[in-house]
């Protein structure tokens, strides 16, 4: 392993938790109904903000309330995304006229915005108008990122609240979605988006600009006949035309306040189709730096939030010292081996001393590709700087695990975090097995209604990635999506569903994705794996938050110990490991076999 790139993952690491404690110890003041975290001023618009919606800010909500209005929340989103894309000719700010997307597209990608997946099978500069990509895609950005961290506030007020103290509900969805966007989402995007304008992001609302390039540039394009379907030869091949050119239409937009949000949000998708690769979304090494710094920074001082929230900050450094280890393992082994390169090409003469440049921007070059993807793939983002389909076996086993994990390291605003949580429960329920004892977790018991759930919502996303992954291969429409035959075509449609179902969002992206087949399949998988979780989690913490909160006694495990830590991890790596290894290895390990193995 370079020194570089161990330099570079500590700076990461060392610069993350150095800015997310402090954040993190805001966000509880967010999460706190008591008083306004900024002022009085704000305060009074937030407040103005719940007359015109008709909200009473000191309404407790059951766990059922607030599990139905946020699907009924996050069911009218899907409704205003879909319309406004099928819509898009004939509204506004749509300069290059684009027409209405398609109705699956437009169900897929509906769905996966609203659950901050934000996959995208088509390319955004050549489908989607400003205002679809503003009025719409954007604003589920911060809709969606809110809603995670809604959850996870609603899950540690279950392990804070005393079911003596009158206060068994789980606050108040509309007033901890209104907070997580005008004190935490908003203020950080702004101030994110000037930082990417300086940088060059562009931010506009111009037509396309057609330049001249300084060479003249030739490509084939099909033979189109009447009725534009593509001519072929005697022998079934596409029949082509070249075409040469000197001038290159660069797309322009509002980008910068979009990727502000994209980032923070750990939604991922973009405003181009090379996404994060492109020089008008992430041009130098500094925004590349940060744009990984604010994928990790909500969900690392969610952490911290937590452990101010429960009343001990060593429950935080707990998990995220869980979080950590594991993040640093898949990291380290990313980044060995995209430092190592294919030596398929060193027999063809080619120099890999530069590690694995396939499919990378050479300003990023192969260590801090490798690194944005582990960082990507562990958050719930999806945003990439490299084309991961071009990624050696293990760099791509290492992405795809992560993801399959369950998104728990780091992971998404909000998701990340209480999807951790849940192998917290279950890493004291395996240690209360071992020692015979009734298991805690902050003093609250852990019994057979918490544990149903927390089966249900750790087994759901493997249930669909898997089920989905076998339709995909099985059926014709799945197979036809496959470019490349064997481990690899695997590897893609296996990646696609765990990106999905975990609501990560990135992809191979050498699966042909926007058909109506995998626009619907995905399209459930999102879905199934966003709320499928989310119920089970409202359901936990409306159990918890009606128990008593006990004292710790000399037969209570510490859940704050290098033993506890040790257990966390252990389980996580353990559920990932026995679900998704057969697969797996149908898959990354078979290729990194092919590749190393002769």
């Amino acid at each position: 392993m370079e020194p570089l790139a161990l330099i570079n993952l500590a700076v990461f690491l060392g610069v993350l938790l150095l800015v997310a404690y402090p954040l993190g110890l805001f966000i509880a003041r967010v999460a706190s109904p008591n008083a306004h975290p900024v002022g009085s001023v704000l305060g009074r618009v937030e407040s103005f903000l719940y007359r015109i919606a008709g909200v009473d800010p000191q309404e407790d909500m059951s766990w059922r309330k607030y599990s139905v209005s946020l699907l009924v929340f996050s069911l009218i989103g899907v409704l205003v995304v879909y319309a406004v894309q099928r819509l898009q000719l004939l509204l506004p700010l749509n300069p290059q006229g684009f027409a209405g997307v398609s109705p699956d597209s437009s169900f897929n990608t509906a769905l996966s915005f609203v659950t901050n997946t934000n996959w995208q099978g088509y390319a955004g500069e050549a489908t989607m108008s400003y205002l679809t990509q503003m009025a719409t895609l954007a604003v589920q950005n911060f809709f969606s990122a809110a809603c995670g961290m809604a959850v996870a506030f609603a899950l540690i007020r279950g392990f804070a609240r005393r079911g003596s103290d009158g206060k068994s509900g789980l606050g108040n969805l509309w007033v901890d979605v209104t907070r997580c966007t005008m004190y935490v989402l908003l203020p950080l995007s702004f101030v994110f988006a000037i930082f990417l304008v300086s940088q060059g992001v562009i931010q506009n609302f111009d037509k396309y600009q057609d330049v001249a390039t300084l060479d003249t540039v030739t490509y084939e394009v099909p033979k189109l006949d009447a009725a534009g379907a593509p001519l072929k030869d005697a022998s079934g091949a596409p029949l082509m035309n070249k075409v040469s050119t000197k001038t290159q239409t660069l797309a322009m937009g509002p980008v910068a306040s979009q990727e502000a949000i994209k980032m923070l949000g750990t939604n991922g998708g973009g405003f181009f189709n090379a996404n994060s690769a492109h020089p008008f979304e992430n041009p130098t090494p500094l925004t590349n730096f940060l744009q990984m710094l604010a994928i990790f920074l909500i969900p690392a001082a969610l952490c911290f939030a937590f452990g101010r929230m429960v009343g001990d900050m060593r429950q935080g450094w707990a998990i995220a010292a869980a979080m950590s280890v594991i993040f640093v393992a898949f990291a380290l082994l990313a980044l060995w081996s995209e430092a190592h390169g294919n030596p398929g090409f060193s027999t063809l003469g080619v120099d890999i001393s530069g590690g694995n440049l396939e499919g990378k921007e050479t300003r990023f070059g192969a260590i801090a590709s490798a690194l944005f993807a582990t960082v990507t793939t562990a958050a719930s983002c999806g945003a990439v700087n490299a084309m991961h389909d071009s990624l050696m076996p293990l760099g791509g086993f290492a992405t795809m695990l992560l993801m399959q994990l369950g998104e728990v390291v780091f992971g998404g605003v909000g998701s990340g975090f209480y999807g951790m949580l849940l192998f917290a429960v279950l890493a004291v329920f395996i240690a209360g097995l071992m020692i015979g004892r009734t298991p805690e977790y902050l003093g609250k018991k852990i019994q057979s209604f918490e544990m149903k759930m927390v089966s249900i919502a750790i087994l759901a996303t493997p249930l669909v990635v898997l089920v989905g992954t076998a339709l995909a291969v099985m059926l014709d429409p799945g197979k036809a999506g496959i470019s490349n035959p064997g481990a690899h075509g695997f590897s893609q449609v296996l990646y696609a569903l765990s990106s999905a179902a975990n609501n990560n969002g990135s992809a191979f992206a050498g699966l042909s994705a926007n058909t109506p087949f995998y626009n619907v399949l995905l399209g459930v998988a999102v879905w199934i794996g966003r709320f499928g979780v989310i119920v089970p989690v409202l359901a936990i913490a409306g159990s918890l938050a009606g128990k008593q909160r006990g004292e710790p006694t000399v037969g209570t495990m510490p859940t704050h110990g290098v033993l506890f830590v040790v257990l966390l991890i252990g389980s996580v790596i353990f559920v990932g490991a026995l679900t998704y290894v057969p697969a797996l290895a149908l898959g990354p390990v078979v290729e990194h076999l092919q590749v190393f193995v002769k």
